[in-house]
């Protein structure tokens, strides 16, 4: 059965970036359409916030990338990558997407929209639709946890519309090494 949306519904657009970002890597070589996810996900419903998590290398070179979330309104919750001895690197944000989303969930919203397609998330949503809030994700279905997508009131399906949901990586000038 179809979920209602109504244009009275507070929404909370939790975007987490890094595996987004990935899937269309993988999927498409291309980038994500954060414009596009936004506007599918919120479905003409009343914005309360959207939060993009993401990660800031040593680099800095994704401090544009994060300039342009800002401008499309979307708040960014940014996290340094850890680099471990041996080199092995992480950086993820489930803990702190999970917690910012129970606390959403206390009243501020009536729709928690969680942009992944990461399986971990089951349970927080198995939470959220137990205190009675609508939960919906928003992912590339051909990357998306069969679990996280059962779980979920909805599932927006960007593999549906590729195209509408990525943004072509130019080619740039190739170096030799």
């Amino acid at each position: 059965m179809p979920i209602i949306k109504h244009k009275d519904q507070r929404v909370a657009i939790l975007l987490d970036v890094q595996n987004l970002y990935h899937s269309a890597k993988n999927l498409y070589k291309a980038r994500v359409n954060f414009k596009e996810i936004i506007k599918s996900a919120l479905a003409g419903r009343r914005l309360v916030r959207a939060l993009a998590y993401v990660i800031k290398t040593e680099t800095g070179e994704e401090k544009a990338f994060f300039e342009a979330l800002g401008k499309m309104g979307i708040e960014t919750k940014v996290k340094d990558l850890q680099i471990f001895p041996g080199g092995m690197k992480k950086g993820d944000w489930d803990v702190g997407l999970t917690v910012d989303a129970i606390r959403l969930s206390d009243g501020s919203v009536d729709s928690i929209v969680l942009g992944t397609g990461d399986g971990d998330y089951v349970p927080l949503v198995e939470y959220l639709r137990g205190k009675g809030r609508q939960v919906e994700a928003i992912g590339f279905g051909r990357s998306t946890s069969a679990k996280l997508k059962e779980a979920v009131d909805d599932f927006i399906d960007m593999s549906d519309d590729p195209k509408r949901f990525t943004i072509p990586i130019k080619e740039g000038i190739k170096r030799n090494k």
